[in-house]
């Protein structure tokens, strides 16, 4: 018998007191606002606004009352496009409480892709700001609107449209409102989210009241969050990370939501933590760089921070030390997810120890299953052995909006989501991720995790940032490649030099031939880092033919 056989496999189950909530998103709303009428629900910093529990509510309900006096109800598709915003979140919880299906609209898009969303989605009505940055979107709007017959109602949000939606609302009856809130169920679909297409056109993850609620409370849970929680929330609210682990783990505790500007800003964020006396703040691992590099960063009195949330792409541990002592986080959690799973699959706790919040994302979270499997042939391998995440339970998608195939591809017939991330689990069930499936580089037969270099190439004086990937080479089929971005005043990184400090302290094949100093990576607005796009822009520097796109 092969002693393999014998060891743990590597599985697990969030084991957890409290039992899934059986809400609907509105439900548990009105369940928090009658508990914490007067507690602050919503600060948006830059528009003033401050509103109450009692408050919020009362105006999602009349915007909620609006959407149903202009002919929107359960099922029909709402787009919103617009940056962070309190008018993000009323639209938010509005479309909850009557069973319309929120679609959130990247505010990247242009022309192109939003004319995609509308019609694959079949929006019935769009939400937008008039514009945002460089970006028109009442203009984009008007140029895709004839090849988007679905699409009835533009409402912009500071319009006459947006203020007679809740003049309407005002005058309506709320037993309307009470009836059409009774009529769902926790199971129906609420959100659609289009993930960050990398090749081809995005796909719309499906979610129901059951998997993003849920997700966004226990991620609050285990943030030990209470009424007395007040979290800044930069990260987008178009994405999970600021509509789900923001939003709604702060309403499903009574906490505050805070807006410290409509898209990132790190001086901001600082002004605004210390402003609030915010006790969470979230981030992604670039959000958090550029915060501890601000040159205001000793001005702000940072001390009410007690936790918060680093996720969206692997976190450095150089980056989470400094975020543990210069910012006071000392129960920082790590999250790991994806938008197909409401997001958050693994989480640290806030008595893991600092190694374990450094090399690892956690474990599984409260209800949910978790396995590494053998990408060939499906098979759970032993716990240290690396291979697919895959993770079953309450979170998973309903599926992707009108496409079985895709859904099929990626929820197995045992309802098992493959996430296509490289892992591995340890004795104790934290998971390390080791990379994409689509990002290892197998250079002369040898299967080399860029996440590993990455972590080196952090240990550097000079280093700000680093991603590693692989390019085209005659001799071993790929080399490596690492994207560096210096601290200021620092000389320019060449590949002898980091040869030279690498020389005793990595792998020779593991030690990246090529160097190409950076201003910046090329990333999604959540701070998911494109390796797709860098190779192509590589192979363009480098002079190299361009990969087939893994």
């Amino acid at each position: 018998m092969s002693m393999d056989r014998l060891r743990p496999v590597s599985y697990s189950f969030g084991v957890w007191d409290a039992p899934l909530l059986g809400d609907t998103i509105g439900d548990n709303l009105d369940r928090t606002a009658a508990a914490h009428p007067d507690r602050e629900a919503l600060v948006d910093r830059p528009a003033g606004v401050r509103w109450t529990y009692r408050e919020f509510v009362a105006e999602v309900d009349t915007l909620a009352l609006g959407l149903l006096s202009s002919g929107l109800g359960k099922g029909d598709r709402v787009g919103i496009w617009a940056p962070n915003c309190a008018q993000w979140t009323l639209t938010q919880y509005a479309t909850a409480k009557i069973g319309a299906i929120v679609v959130n609209i990247n505010p990247a898009y242009r022309s192109h892709e939003l004319r995609y969303v509308l019609r694959q989605a079949g929006i019935r009505t769009l939400i937008a700001a008039r514009s945002f940055k460089s970006s028109d979107y009442a203009t984009m709007i008007e140029e895709v609107r004839e090849d988007c017959p679905e699409l009835e109602q533009v409402v912009l949000l500071d319009s006459a449209d947006w203020r007679t939606l809740f003049e309407t609302g005002r005058s309506g009856d709320p037993e309307l409102l009470a009836e059409a809130q009774a009529g769902l169920s926790p199971d129906d679909p609420i959100n659609i989210q289009y993930t960050s297409g990398t090749t081809g056109f995005p796909k719309g993850a499906t979610l129901s009241h059951h998997n993003i609620l849920n997700n966004g409370y226990f991620v609050g849970e285990l943030c030990g969050y209470t009424e007395q929680d007040r979290i800044c929330i930069p990260v987008p609210f178009y994405h999970c990370f600021g509509m789900v682990m923001g939003n709604l783990a702060a309403t499903s505790h009574g906490a505050t939501m805070v807006i410290p500007a409509p898209a990132f800003d790190p001086k901001a964020t600082l002004e605004t933590v210390a402003a609030e006396r915010c006790t969470s703040l979230y981030g992604v691992p670039t959000m958090f760089i550029a915060e501890l590099a601000d040159p205001t960063f000793d001005d702000h009195d940072l001390s009410a921070l007690r936790t918060g949330i680093m996720a969206g792409s692997p976190c450095p541990v150089e980056v989470m030390k400094q975020v543990i002592e210069r910012m006071g986080m000392r129960e920082v959690s790590i999250c790991y997810g994806m938008t197909e799973t409401s997001p958050v699959s693994t989480q640290t706790r806030s008595d893991d120890s600092l190694a374990q919040r450094t090399a690892t994302v956690g474990r599984a979270g409260p209800h949910i299953e978790i396995k590494i499997v053998d990408p060939a042939t499906g098979l759970t391998v032993p716990r240290g052995e690396p291979g697919e995440f895959c993770t079953r339970g309450y979170s998973v998608m309903l599926g992707y909006w009108n496409d079985p195939e895709k859904t099929a591809e990626a929820i197995d017939s045992a309802r098992w989501m493959h996430t296509g991330d490289l892992a591995t689990m340890d004795e104790d069930g934290y998971i390390a991720i080791t990379g994409r499936i689509k990002d290892m580089v197998i250079r002369g037969g040898e299967n080399i995790y860029p996440r590993e270099i990455e972590e080196f190439l952090y240990t550097h004086p000079d280093i700000l940032d680093a991603q590693v990937i692989g390019v085209p080479d005659a001799k071993y089929g790929e080399e490596l490649m690492a994207w560096v971005r210096m601290r200021e005043g620092a000389p320019p990184l060449t590949a002898e030099a980091l040869h030279e400090f690498a020389t005793g302290r990595l792998a020779h094949f593991k030690v990246p031939r090529y160097v190409h100093v950076t201003d910046e990576f090329p990333m999604t607005v959540t701070g998911k880092i494109r390796k797709v796009e860098m190779r192509e822009v590589a192979a363009r520097l480098l002079g190299l033919p361009e990969q087939e796109q893994k």
